[in-house]
């Protein structure tokens, strides 16, 4: 199955060699490209890509609105990954807040670039534990309350996908069947209204569930 990718970015060059890195896959393609955010929301309805590769930083309408516009105005939306320069980033951490799947640098090694688009569109989410401590540090506002949403399975659960593990690694961790962490991750993201486990974790910083 063909993965169908749609890149934006404001720079010409930037966009062809995304395209190249992505179209040398045989199960990725590229099936279009928009140069700002307000483009990006049509370009989905028509295009139907299964993951964005997304400019944070754009004139007018940046990374962020035009990510949070696609996730709330699409049905079943693609996958986002925020594309930028630099990690310790106030609009990367905005753009996971708004429903990023994860983040990737501009200088990311094109086999690691593309192994990323793979993993997301198969719903698995770009955790890296210690750029989003940085960041939930740094620019995380503060909330409450949720410790007491979650089961203490689901809590435990919760602080080791924070420390980035797999539900493989946890299930291991825990000595439990993987369908059962699978059941306990999928109970967390409903509980807490996450759309996948960036969201879930950058929700355990903010709460100070899990220490920054």
């Amino acid at each position: 199955m063909t993965v169908r990718v749609l890149v934006v970015d404001d720079e010409d060059l930037v966009r062809t060699g995304l395209r190249v890195i992505v179209d040398a896959e045989p199960d990725l393609t590229v099936v279009g490209e928009a140069a700002s955010g307000a483009e990006v929301t049509p370009l989905v309805r028509a295009l139907r890509p299964d993951v964005v590769l997304m400019d944070v930083r754009m004139p007018k309408i940046d990374g962020i609105q035009a990510t949070r516009h696609l996730l709330e105005s699409v049905p079943e939306p693609p996958r986002v990954i925020v594309v930028t320069t630099f990690e310790n980033d106030e609009y990367v951490y905005d753009a996971l807040r708004a429903g990023a799947s994860g983040f990737l640098l501009k200088r990311t090694r094109p086999d690691a670039m593309v192994q990323a688009i793979r993993l997301v569109a198969h719903g698995d989410s770009l955790l890296f534990p210690a750029s989003i401590r940085e960041l939930a540090a740094t620019y995380g506002r503060s909330g409450g309350g949720l410790a007491a949403e979650l089961t203490a399975r689901e809590a435990e659960v919760l602080r080791l996908m924070a420390t980035g593990l797999s539900n493989g690694e946890i299930a291991a961790e825990l000595y439990v069947s993987l369908e059962t962490i699978k059941t306990h991750v999928g109970n967390i993201l409903g509980k807490l209204g996450a759309r996948d486990r960036t969201q879930a974790v950058i929700a355990a910083y903010e709460s100070g569930f899990v220490p920054r």
